[in-house]
């Protein structure tokens, strides 16, 4: 699974954690699944750090409370975790165990989530600097994630997310975006760091074209960058 990938602080490597993961557990049957156990798997990595799901996060410099899916802390050391789960249809029974699991579209979507994901880990870590780290963390069998688009010209080009990309800087849906395709999603996103997109096999359950699941790994660490002066700056917005 790649080259093992640390965490300053807490000596944990997230490419052994997803590989642990995924010798027990090639498939999940959903978000909630997975985030529970990426959770349980760290919590075998480190045994003496304390864990928690959906953790609430205060927010100095953004005045708010921010949530994370999954919050370690050892030695007053800090890792948040964002994770996306995205699947195309696949029936697999693994061991006793049937999973079917279903086909989400709207992949636009789900590539403004996972960005605005690494937004929301980009201001936890830059709150608890300098001893916080953060990671967000995106499975899927969907090879329209990882592979180059046929066409730059699309209404959401700026949120791609296929092996080579970078995101940095504003990004925003393109005119030909529709209103009811922004709907819930109208906000600017802005990175402070600039993120070199490198896609991992993680498992091969079955065959076929959607039989493989991949993983994305953005990793933000402390002093990518610094907090913005003002976050009501118009055309900025700052990740709830």
């Amino acid at each position: 699974l790649g080259s093992p990938r640390g965490v300053v602080g807490l000596g944990l490597s997230v490419s052994a954690v997803l590989n642990a993961s995924a010798k027990l557990r090639p498939i999940f049957h959903s978000e909630a699944d997975f985030q529970h156990a990426i959770a349980w798997e760290i919590h075998k990595h480190l045994p003496g750090a304390w864990a928690r799901l959906e953790r609430p996060v205060e927010v100095s410099h953004l005045n708010k409370r921010l949530h994370v899916d999954i919050w370690i802390e050892q030695d007053d050391y800090i890792l948040a975790i964002e994770l996306k789960y995205k699947t195309r249809a696949q029936q697999v029974r693994v061991g006793n165990e049937l999973y079917a699991v279903r086909s989400q579209t709207a992949q636009d979507l789900g590539r403004y989530d996972f960005i605005k994901d690494i937004g929301r880990v980009e201001n936890i870590v830059t709150d608890r600097a300098p001893r916080a780290s953060g990671y967000a963390i995106l499975v899927t069998n969907d090879p329209s994630y990882w592979t180059h688009p046929r066409s730059d010209n699309t209404a959401d080009a700026r949120f791609r997310l296929h092996e080579g990309y970078s995101l940095r800087g504003d990004l925003g849906w393109g005119t030909g975006a529709s209103e009811g395709t922004k709907r819930g999603r109208e906000d600017l996103l802005q990175l402070r760091g600039s993120y070199a997109l490198r896609w991992e096999d993680y498992s091969r359950p079955a065959e076929g074209s959607y039989g493989r699941f991949r993983y994305l790994v953005v990793e933000v660490e402390d002093g990518a960058s610094e907090p913005a002066a003002d976050p009501s700056v118009a055309g900025t917005h700052w990740y709830a």
